[in-house]
């Protein structure tokens, strides 16, 4: 049994155990409401889901085989409810959790294929259901989870059949299918058991080769980490040491940060589309997670794994400084709490795995170098000034503090000694206190561990005393304008105590915690808590309303638990006389100090003093606090509600000062007896009549703290809770003086915590208080209401609420103590008992009949209030209370539950010990907490099952229906939603949620109430806005899937609503529209089957033609309601197409409405249209390859006869097509950029508000969306292409064949040669379409007139409309299919068309755009699947770019160069997939030439010799020899030449990086490396800029071998350059090359790079020299520790001998300035190489350059910059790090420096 049920009152835990039969019955009734042949009645299985869901939550003990059988069942209904979204999210939703909760202990089967079917059939088909986008998200997430929840069960083999499925789908790496592909493979590869013999080093290999193939893209590399990830943890056979070096390439460079100057993020990472990211998106948007599982599960004995993570640690952790935060600082917070967590989770997996594999599992030598690690991210990030860092800093603190106590905690304790020496800024400290608080338990437990063990772990003995400095210090932070540090103090002071057992009474302890110490500590704490207090300021407003908050509103109780825990756990574990002492001072400040701004937190110091000491704290506190307030109130005036008015009498009242003092009395009186339990009999006649004095009380305030005196007493007297809660279990002497801490997975029989049981005498008590105060207070009421007793309408009113509210304080403090209402039983069985689950919040009291007495006299009391007070706000709020708490019985327990669940949502890492402890080496199967927090937790627990044990009664029964006392008060609650002040409204309307969720027949009589306001044209404006809000609930909405009468009345009353006239009735009406939408669930089957059922409301057929009738009403009508009547009507439409006998006509005159509605006035029913047109036009009729028809049993020819007689009357209408066209081009509004709001299917729609957009486009289209391929081509810009209207074009023409080719032509000519954008944008689209369509009769129509269109708008100088023909031409193009592999008929032609030479006469625009066009077009072929005829085109193109390499236009070349670089990379992907299957290329000659690559070659001959072409010209010209002539023969002409063709293959390069498809083009890049960092200096401005745009990108290019290789060769020869601004450009590209293959280089490599670097230390260029150095000093960062040593030795003995020489000769020297600045450099290098540590031989370092101080310039500045950067960096921490230093090395420093006392 579970700890929290095993530790519940026992009556509870007694009950729990009848859990497990109650479960296998509702199993069984499940099953019994299912009927496989009826898929409608899987509604009436919902019902049971949230009864289900309870057993999980309660934690109940449950027969496996019963879970087994549930799962089963509820997997084979998830698969048979196909279009039912709703049912498939709250099955699919249950059976995850059972699978989270017990999926280890089963053994289940599951096919992976119908999981898969779901998904396509509701998420990735074309045409997706009517169902709200909300749902279709939920349903996403749902399955998704489903799928990661089950794949464990995957049968054997899957694995093989789900890489089948979707290895085609990542075929062409630049189609969006790949993006598809790897979020499927991620999701439903199994890595389970069964399909181990899947995965081979191969395997691994085909995934890290197709991870390669798409650079720069965020989303592809998450999915593909991700499935790396889950490789590397669940495949034990695969040797990962291959992979390492590329995997940590990959690690490394994913976390985009600043190298040197360059900028953080890549400029042009890779749009994946919005669909894509949506649906397989990641919760962190950062691979963090997979990287940390990834290296965490690598580690093991003998891998090289450690290494490599440390070298990724030590480049990475100059980022988590606090200096260098940015973008980055997330992502890399990220990387180190999963690190943490992954690093936790396979310690205790592998701690507690009987069969432990020692050659995988990870040994001493293993954790402590990954703690090692991981404590320089922890050391930089510490004081990080983003917050979630250096929280997730002190968590990981306190985890690895388990782990290697020998590292982590001396380093704790120095930085704590630090932080109290150096840091002044508030955040670092609060950080610093939050550490020791966090590490608090492991200090104490290696400070008490045996010596023998202490040696073992190299601990010392001054961990105690972090302990108790940290103790004495963290009184100081105790400050009320401090608040995070304040807490963090607390939080401190409460993690070091709740370790102890006992407190001051044990001699065996450490000085500090012994008696006489603690006496001193605790004076003065008290003290400072009592000087907080006073100065405390409440930070919320006090409330005059209904009732006075008891919260003061101050930090210490708003927002964290820590104030409370804090006093709880430090009073409880105080000796006796420690706490007579804090007893003592308690009383004394509580009663003679009156803070009102500190009552919360006064109260909670009293009541844990009752808490820990009932006894004594009931005399020194609730007894002086209850004098005070029956002192004070003794002989002042009071309510006399009996005496007879006089007219003239004057009101009664208190003084302020004494109202606020009586008030602050109560308050705290009312905190502090929460848990004072039958100590409260001994004060009984005081209490009451404090009680009573406070409800006769002439102020309203002290009636509202009487009221929580009164219901804190009940509570206290009838309730259950923990009593010695804090305190811990008997001392023994000789045990350790720490507390055992435990977890709640193990059964602790023998510590069973004490309850709070109600005995007669406080049982007796709680009748007499209801008596007087709740029996008699209705029948006052009752009197009030009915005799009218009052003359003076002020004093009715004020005994009302006096009245009112003692009935309310009663009810929240017996809560569900007092039964609930008898239900009305529908068989005779009087005796019939009800169980789910146990559950009991305290003892009986009272009985049902005086609830329903009560529920009788509250309707009778509402009635006359609202007929005679219906404008008194706070009599109505406080009826509507009262309501609540009798019909909603549970409630409250949930109410209360849920605040406290949020303060444990802040359960702080200073009371949890992680699973596994390397201090004791004990291990445990969760988290480990002290014994008061999991009693609090299952005290919660108890609160919780006592809100739930009777709330699904209604469902699990059929035979019970509410009590008839609940339908007066639900008519009550209705009534009061509709009330005219919203405050009434709102809290009714709460109320009627809860009351209609768990007594659904209640909703379909409030539905028609509602729907009648709504069309009732009299109805005033707040009566509309309490309907809107109440049928707005959830619960309501949902009940319309089911329930055809609601649809109908609802759909009736909210189209006849356009009456209403008032702004706020028609925001809400239409709020309510759009929300109906978002939720829209589908509608019931029967309602299109059974119209004679509805009685009077309208039937499907009625309200179809009715709401037809009202959407063609544009006059009369507002524009809004013509936009909802359409919605509904396709709405109705959308879900009458899935039934099974479907009126073709029917859906025929619809599509037919929604295409004349095309031409429409208003432009949102327009946009509606569109919608509508994409899910109805099917486009099967007329298509080419076969019939898709949607319903077979229709014969084809009949059913295409409907739709065509219907539709073409409508196309063939006189100028149908030109007013269409005309209406949709109003559509696209062009901004002046050119780019419009949207990029999406839709419209701009800047004319449509959120809410218009919100009704138009209504659903999330989760359709594949056009393109289908990236964009990122500037001359695409395609934002003002609507693919959705291209889309319903395309349909058209496939649903009404020819009509459309015959009637569109006139219209397309005139608006593609119009002069308005917009127009040609429209052409643009419909062309497209109809180009795409594939329909017979299409190639005639090319011959006849297409074609001809098309090459004049090649040919037509028109600039600004390019983008939108260019993505005409794209969608024509583009492939079919699910892969896009299918060509499209007219595809060929179209490309022919293109590739017809151009009049020779054209402007050079006219040559770029038809470079742009057939770009596009190139785009769109799938490379690894191209025809004969597209090789051929390929070829034919190939010659004629490179023949047009030096074109003299710009423009020209720069189309040529992005054409090229997609023409090349589509060649070789073809050839990529020939060479894997030879025969298709063995006969054809024309493959065989491609296979060559002449064209490879020639590009990388012509740029090397332009390059050097290009460097001598300039080199000529700077020497101002002859323009005209050459002395090397050069022309002007061929040095043009020269310079263009440079810059075209410049546009190759940026083009192909920016594209994705470099990974294709790799030898090339590296071929050009030279000729772009030789060129980012030359005469042509335009070359250069060219020339750096591409070196920009090159940097982030990471190289695979044999790349790597000649990539190294061309940077070691640029090295050396004779230019000198080519050498500094290729140190330039070396510092991010070097960063970005660290763990690629070879050591060989490394070190030739790093000499040709040294030997430019000398450089006769000075720039050179300095820029060398500085390369050198951040490879020196990245963790090469023995080049690092080597140069640094030799930098260090270098400058020394120079130092020695000039001693010797004191003359000058006969070395060169170079050399002498060189190897000052070195030293610089060295010295700032280390910003923020002080390694052992920095002090030399620094100390010997600034000797150089009096050397000429450039060496000095060189020292002074050198030297000015080490000051900075070493700063914050210098008067600790100067201590390494000597004397004559601070003078030597001292000297460097004007402010010389700096350094003293």
């Amino acid at each position: 049994m579970h700890l929290y049920n095993a530790w519940l009152p026992p009556l509870v835990a007694e009950e729990t155990k009848r859990e497990s039969e109650s479960f296998a019955v509702v199993v069984r009734s499940v099953k019994e409401a299912w009927r496989p042949e009826d898929t409608e009645s899987v509604y009436s299985t919902l019902k049971w889901i949230s009864v289900l869901e309870l057993f999980i939550k309660a934690k109940s003990e449950v027969s496996l085989e019963n879970v087994k059988d549930l799962v089963e069942f509820g997997v084979e209904i998830f698969n048979a409810s196909q279009n039912k979204l709703y049912a498939q999210v709250r099955w699919g939703s249950m059976i995850v959790k059972f699978l989270k909760k017990h999926g280890k202990k089963l053994s289940l089967r599951i096919h992976w294929r119908p999981l898969y079917d779901t998904l396509m059939r509701t998420h990735f088909k074309r045409n997706t259901g009517p169902e709200g986008w909300r749902l279709r998200q939920r349903h996403f997430e749902t399955v998704t989870s489903l799928v990661r929840s089950c794949r464990r069960f995957f049968i054997a083999g899957s694995d093989y059949d789900i890489w089948a499925e979707f290895r085609s789908f990542m075929e062409n790496p630049w189609h969006n299918s790949s993006f598809e592909g790897s979020g499927f493979l991620r999701l439903f590869l199994s890595m389970n058991f069964e399909n181990e013999d899947f995965y081979t080093s191969d395997r691994i290999k085909d995934f890290v080769d197709l991870w390669n193939s798409i650079p720069n893209c965020q989303f592809w590399d998450i999915q593909w980490a991700s499935i790396i990830a889950r490789c590397i943890k669940n495949c034990k056979s695969i040797d990962w040491e291959c992979f390492l070096p590329a995997l940590f390439t990959r690690y490394l460079n994913m976390f985009e940060v600043p190298v040197s100057t360059g900028n953080g993020a890549y400029p042009y990472p890779l749009d994946v589309p919005r669909n894509t990211r949506f649906l397989f998106s990641s919760k962190n948007g950062t691979p963090a997670r997979a990287i940390a599982k990834s290296i965490v599960f690598l580690l093991k004995p003998g891998s090289s794994a450690p290494v490599h993570f440390e070298r990724l640690v030590y480049l990475l952790e100059q980022y988590y400084h606090p200096s260098n935060g940015g973008r980055w600082t997330y992502s890399l917070e990220r990387l180190l709490r999963y690190l943490v967590i992954s690093f936790q989770k396979r310690l205790q997996h592998e701690q507690l795995k009987d069969d432990k594999q020692v050659d995988l599992s990870l040994g001493k030598l293993e954790r402590s170098s990954f703690v090692k690690a991981t404590l320089k991210l922890i050391d930089r990030g510490q004081y990080s000034k983003t917050e979630t860092l250096s929280e997730t800093v002190a968590v990981a603190t306190s985890v690895l503090a388990y782990v290697e106590p020998s590292l982590v905690l001396p380093f704790i304790a120095s930085r704590f000694q630090l932080a109290l020496e150096t840091m002044t800024a508030t955040h670092q400290l609060k950080t610093a206190v939050t550490s020791v608080a966090y590490v608090g338990r492991a200090l104490f437990l290696a400070s008490l561990l045996p010596s023998t063990l202490k040696e073992e772990l190299h601990t010392v003995d001054s961990f105690m005393d972090v302990v108790a400095i940290s103790l004495s210090n963290a009184l100081l932070g105790m400050d009320a304008n401090d608040p995070p540090k304040t807490l963090a103090t607390m939080q401190l002071i409460g993690s070091i105590f709740s370790n102890l057992i006992l407190a001051g009474d044990n001699e065996d302890a450490p000085l500090f915690l012994q008696s006489l110490a603690l006496s001193e500590w605790l004076d003065e704490f008290f003290c400072r808590l009592f000087s907080l207090l006073q100065h405390l300021e409440p930070t919320s407003v006090t409330n005059d309303g209904v009732q006075t908050p008891i919260t003061s509103g101050t930090f210490l109780v708003e927002d964290t638990p820590y104030y409370f825990c804090m006093l709880e756990v430090l009073l409880g574990k105080l000796s006796k006389p420690l706490f007579n002492q804090a007893l003592k001072k308690i009383s004394r400040f509580v009663n003679t100090n009156i803070l009102p701004g500190a009552t919360a937190e006064v109260g909670l110091l009293c009541c844990a003093c009752v808490h820990s000491n009932p006894e004594d704290s009931a005399i020194n506190l609730i007894k002086p606090l209850l004098q005070s307030v029956t002192s004070s109130l003794q002989g002042t005036p009071t309510y006399d509600f009996c005496r007879k008015e006089s007219s003239s009498s004057t009101k009664a009242t208190l003084s302020p000062a004494l109202e606020t003092a009586v008030e602050y009395h109560l308050k705290v009186l009312a905190i502090a007896i929460s848990y004072a339990g039958p100590q409260l009999l001994y004060h009984k006649d005081e209490l009451k009549e404090a009680i009573a004095s406070a409800f006769q009380a002439p102020s309203w305030k002290v009636n509202g703290a009487g009221d929580h005196v009164l219901r804190s007493l009940l509570g206290s007297l009838v309730l259950y809770y923990p009593i010695e809660q804090y305190k811990s279990l008997p001392f023994q002497p000789g045990t350790s003086i720490l507390e055992e801490w435990d977890c709640s997975k193990t059964e602790n029989d023998s510590f069973f915590p004490k309850w709070h049981i109600p005995g007669e005498e406080e049982l007796s008590f709680a009748s007499e208080l209801l008596d007087c105060h709740f029996q008699a207070a209705l029948e006052d009421l009752i009197a009030i209401c009915q005799t009218k007793t009052h003359v003076d309408a002020g004093n009715e009113k004020e005994h009302l609420k006096v009245t009112l509210l003692r009935i309310y304080s009663s009810l929240q403090g017996v809560m569900s103590c007092l039964p609930e209402m008898r239900p009305s039983l529908g068989s005779t069985d009087q005796d019939y008992k009800f169980f789910l689950i146990a559950g009991a919040v305290g003892s009986p009291v009272g009985s049902a009949e005086l609830r329903e007495r009560a529920a009788e006299q509250v309707h009778v009391a509402c009635r006359y209030l609202l007929k005679e007070r219906s404008d008194d706000s706070i009599l109505l709020i406080l009826i509507i209370r009262i309501i609540h708490a009798l019909a909603n019985y549970g409630s409250l327990e949930f109410e209360d539950w849920l605040n406290h669940v949020q303060a444990w949502k802040l359960e702080s890492a200073s009371i949890i010990e992680p699973p596994c402890n390397f201090i004791t080496s004990s291990h445990a199967r969760a988290k480990r907490r002290p014994r008061w927090a999991l009693i609090d937790k299952t005290y919660m627990h108890n609160t919780w099952r006592s809100s739930q044990s009777s709330y699904h009664k209604f469902r699990a029964d059929t035979r019970l229906s509410p009590s008839e006392h609940m339908v007066p008060l639900m008519d009550d609650l209705v009534k009061l939603s509709l009330h005219n002040y919203e405050t009434v409204r709102s809290h009714a309307t709460r109320s009627l949620a809860k009351m209609l969720k768990r007594y659904p027949p209640f909703i379909a009589k409030s539905v028609v109430i509602m729907t009648q306001h709504l069309s009732n044209p009299k109805t005033p404006e707040h009566v509309v806005l309490g309907s809107c809000a109440v049928l707005s609930m959830k619960t309501v909405l949902g009940h319309m899937t089911t329930d055809a009468t609601s649809l109908s009345s609802f759909v009736t009353g909210l189209l006849a609503s356009s009456h209403h006239e008032s702004l706020k009735a028609q925001k809400a009406i239409t709020e309510l529209f759009v929300k109906y939408n978002i939720h829209f669930s589908g509608i019931s089957r029967g309602f299109f089957k059974n119209s004679e059922n509805l009685g009077d409301a309208a039937g499907f057929e009625d309200l179809v033609s009715k709401i037809t009738s009202l959407s063609f009403d544009t006059s009369s009508m507002h524009w809004r309601y013509n936009l909802m009547a359409n919605r509904i009507l396709l709405l109705l439409i959308l879900s009458y197409r899935n039934c099974s006998s479907v009126s073709e006509k029917l859906l025929s005159q619809t599509t037919g409405h929604f295409l004349q509605n095309l031409k429409s006035q208003l432009p949102q029913s327009r946009m509606l249209a569109i919608s509508a047109l994409n899910s109805l036009l099917q486009g099967a009729s007329h298509k080419v390859n076969g019939q898709e028809l949607r319903n077979p049993s229709i014969n084809p020819r009949e059913k295409m006869n409907l739709s065509i007689g219907i539709l073409s009357q409508i196309i063939e209408e006189e100028n149908f097509f030109n007013e269409t066209l005309n209406c949709l081009s109003h559509v696209h509004v062009i901004s002046d950029s050119d780019i419009s709001a949207s990029k999406g299917s839709h419209g701009a729609s800047s004319f449509q508000s959120v809410t218009d957009k919100a009704i138009t486009y209504f659903y999330f289209d989760f359709s594949a969306s056009w393109p289908r391929t990236p964009n990122w081509m500037s001359s695409f810009g395609g934002h003002t292409f609507y693919s959705s209207f291209a889309k319903i074009f395309k349909r058209l023409a496939q649903e009404c064949g020819t009509p459309v080719l015959h009637a569109i032509p006139r219209a397309l000519e005139g608006f593609s040669g119009s002069k308005e954008r917009a127009k040609q944008c429209v052409a643009a689209e419909a062309l497209a379409g109809i180009l795409h369509s594939d329909i017979d009769g299409l190639s005639e129509a090319w011959d006849s007139w297409m074609k001809f269109q098309l090459e004049k708008l090649i040919i037509a100088p028109a600039v600004e409309s390019i983008p939108e023909w260019a993505a005409c031409i794209r969608y024509a193009v583009t492939g079919k299919g699910k892969y896009g592999t299918r060509i499209p008929l007219l595809r060929q032609r179209i490309l022919n068309c293109l590739a017809r030479d151009l009049p020779q006469t054209v402007a050079s625009n006219v040559v770029a755009k038809r470079y742009s066009f057939l770009s596009v077009a190139l785009v769109e072929i799938s490379p690894q699947k191209m025809s004969a005829e597209e090789l051929e085109f390929l070829e034919k193109l190939l010659e004629e770019l490179l023949d047009n390499m030096s074109h003299s236009s710009a423009q020209v070349r720069e189309a040529v160069g992005v054409t090229l670089s997609i023409l090349c990379s589509n060649i070789r992907l073809f050839t990529t997939y020939i060479s894997k299957d030879p025969k298709k290329g063995e006969d054809n000659v024309m493959i065989k030439s491609l296979q060559t690559e002449g064209w490879a070659k020639l590009l990388i001959e012509r740029a090397s010799e332009s390059a050097i072409n290009i460097q001598n010209s300039s080199q000529l010209e700077s020497m101002e020899t002859s323009c005209d002539l050459y002395e090397n023969g050069l022309t002007d002409n061929e040095a043009k030449t020269d310079i263009r063709r440079m810059e075209m293959l410049f546009h190759f390069i940026i083009s192909s990086l920016k594209s994705g498809r470099s990974s294709f083009l790799l030898d090339l890049i590296v071929g050009l490396l030279y000729s772009v960092i030789s060129l980012q200096e030359t005469s042509d401005k335009d070359l250069s800029t060219l020339a750096k745009a591409a070196f920009e990108l090159l940097k982030w290019k990471i190289l695979p071998r044999p790349f790597l290789e000649n990539a190294v060769s061309v940077i070691l020869s640029s090295v050396n350059d004779p230019n000198w601004r080519t050498r500094s450009a290729s140190l330039s590209y070396i510092r991010t090359f070097m960063y970005r293959h660290t763990f690629l280089l070879s050591v060989s490599e490394k070190v030739q790079i790093w000499n040709s670097i040294e030997k430019l230390l000398v450089d006769n260029q000075v720039e050179v020299r300095e820029h060398a150095a500085g390369v050198l000093a951040s490879l020196m960062k990245a963790g090469d520790e023995e080049l690092s040593a080597v140069f640094r030795d030799h930098a260090f003995s270098e400058a020394q001998s120079i130092i020695r020489k000039r001693k010797q000769r004191k003359s000058g020297s006969d070395q060169s300035t170079a050399s002498i600045h060189g190897a000052v450099l070195a030293l610089a290098a060295s010295v700032l190489s280390s910003p923020y540590d002080m390694p052992s031989w920095l002090p030399d370092h620094v100390t010997l350059l600034a000797r150089f101080m009096t050397e000429p310039s450039p060496i000095k500045s060189t020292v002074t910059k050198a030297v000015a950067e080490f000051r900075r960096t070493h700063a914050d921490t210098w008067n600790i790090q100067k201590d390494l230093f000597s004397e004559e090395q601070l003078e030597v420093l001292a000297d460097t420096s004007s402010s010389s006392s700096y350094f003293a």
